[in-house]
């Protein structure tokens, strides 16, 4: 299909300025994963010895792909999809398929995070009265969500649809204000609200009999766990996704920033911020676990949830039973959960969102009111339902370890290896920002990156292959995590192959590349 003719495009959304958008930055990656995720993650993988590996991934390949992530949409200035059809060139239309997929990507996150919040939200009000009683697992499974065996099912629980819709309300409104007065005042408002809570929330637990042992548990080193591949896996994929790289988030979210602005910088900030509140998340979760063990008279080892949904729906609750000012600490710890989630929620929607505003032609306003009634209609389908957390589960396991780890390999060796255009993007970096880029970023994205991605990528292919996944029936897994990347793929060609209503082809990135005997002169001048 041929391109449409080009007309003029309303001028691009901005962020007020750079604190706005390092919050709203934080805001994506600090997400549910800091909290349930990587505590458990660190705990099982050395302790202690888990945050060499975990910082030496931080260094080799998530900052490198951050700045990559920035470099791409601030240049080439658009939603992920724009962007990949601009830097391809003669073979956008080609290119182009690879921002659909992850905008793609982005879209079935977007539906069941959005059920994750739903139970928190739910959690924080079950917290005034301890509503789960002396049992938070069978409350849980049994009461709340109602969870059948695996299979399509049609029977509606309306204690999960109720505040699933009204997050879906709220994601909507927040996205149809548009960058500054949506995602920015609603992320410089929630950020430092979820810093004060889970801080106070940390404190206390310190003050908990057991806390020490707790402590201990999460960081006393296991040297020998730096000799195990799967720990230097494990640190790899947990930077990869707490950081909200390489799925379009920050490739849209550095689109807004002015011509003329400091990339690496904010980079760095928001990198080391979202790492230190993954170290603070697990000094606070494993100091409540070892009041628990405590409790229990029991050492941390032989407690089962301490990681994902079972820490924070299982686990959690059980304990606010039975400490000092259980309700508040409940409170506090579903409203982090809340908070966290809903700040990445909307960073991932506005992806799906902007790819869809640019393609077709929508106004900022009714492209979030589209992508949300969409996306809402099969979120409350699949997850308000008594199958919901089982699909869920299968669904972020495809989405995130096969999907993004896919994209994350594709764009770094379409973009260094095929185009070519590493050089410039370094270029770039440089031209606006205070701390620089060489050759080691360089490597580590170009080379570093893409080898140890292909190796986690085939590795956890060849489990899933083998082994299944869960004790799930296989056709379960076809069907919702392969499933779930042939959606993906099928709906990066269907959407590539529509016409843009404004072409994005006319197109000239800045500053320009390669750099001419006045283009520094230009460049101190940008606006």
């Amino acid at each position: 299909m041929s391109t449409a003719p080009s007309t003029a495009a309303p001028p691009r959304e901005q962020w007020t300025g750079q604190f706005g958008f390092i919050m709203s930055a934080i805001g994506s990656a600090v997400g549910l994963g800091n909290i349930w995720r990587f505590p458990g993650v660190a705990y099982e993988n050395g302790g202690g010895a888990f945050l060499i590996p975990y910082l030496i991934a931080l260094v080799t390949a998530g900052l490198p792909i951050l700045f990559l992530d920035y470099a791409l949409g601030h240049r080439f200035r658009g939603s992920a999809p724009t962007v990949f059809r601009r830097i391809g060139g003669r073979i956008g239309r080609f290119t182009e398929s690879l921002g659909w997929f992850q905008v793609a990507i982005a879209f079935v996150i977007g539906l069941y995070y959005t059920a994750i919040i739903g139970w928190a939200l739910s959690y924080f009000v079950f917290s005034f009265d301890l509503r789960w009683g002396d049992d938070p697992t069978s409350f849980l499974t049994d009461e709340y969500l109602q969870v059948s065996e695996p299979g399509l099912s049609t029977t509606f629980v309306p204690g999960v649809l109720i505040p699933l819709v009204f997050v879906w309300v709220a994601v909507i409104a927040v996205l149809a204000a548009g960058v500054k007065k949506g995602l920015e005042r609603a992320n410089v408002i929630a950020i430092p609200a979820l810093g004060v809570a889970f801080l106070v929330l940390v404190v206390r637990a310190l003050f908990l009999d057991g806390a020490v042992d707790g402590l201990n548990a999460l960081f006393t080193p296991n040297w020998a766990a730096l000799g195990d591949p799967s720990v230097w896996i494990a640190a790899y994929s947990q930077i990869f996704f707490s950081l909200s790289i390489a799925f379009g988030i920050m490739v849209t979210y550095s689109s807004y920033r002015k011509r003329r602005a400091n990339l690496t910088t904010p980079g760095l900030v928001v990198a080391f911020t979202n790492c230190s509140f993954e170290l603070l998340a697990g000094i606070g979760v494993f100091a409540t676990l070892g009041f628990f063990a405590f409790q229990q008279g029991t050492t941390i080892d032989q407690l089962d949830g301490i990681t994902g949904v079972g820490l924070s729906f299982m686990t959690f609750p059980a304990i606010v039973s039975q400490m000092p000012g259980g309700p508040l600490f409940g409170c506090l710890f579903f409203g982090s959960l809340v908070l966290a989630g809903f700040t990445s929620l909307i960073s991932i929607l506005q992806v799906v969102s902007a790819g869809v505003q640019e393609k077709f032609g929508l106004t900022s306003r009714s492209a979030p009111v589209v992508v949300g009634a969409v996306s809402a209609v099969l979120s409350i389908l699949l997850f308000s339902t008594t199958t919901g957390l089982l699909a869920l589960d299968v669904m972020d396991e495809w989405a995130n370890n096969i999907g993004i780890e896919f994209s994350a390999v594709v764009v770094t060796v379409l973009v260094f290896w095929v185009l070519r255009r590493g050089r410039e993007l370094e270029y770039h970096l440089n031209a606006v920002s205070t701390f620089k880029v060489g050759r080691i970023w360089l490597f580590f994205v170009a080379v570093l990156a893409p080898v140890l991605l292909t190796y986690m990528l085939y590795e956890r292919i060849k489990d899933l292959v083998l082994d299944g996944y869960s004790d799930m029936p296989g056709w379960y897994l076809a069907t919702f995590g392969w499933g779930t990347i042939v959606f993906c793929i099928i709906a990066a060609i269907v959407l590539t192959a529509f016409r843009w209503v404004r072409s994005p082809d006319e197109f000239t990135p800045w500053p320009p590349y390669p750099p001419t005997p006045t283009s520094s002169e230009r460049t101190e001048a940008g606006a």
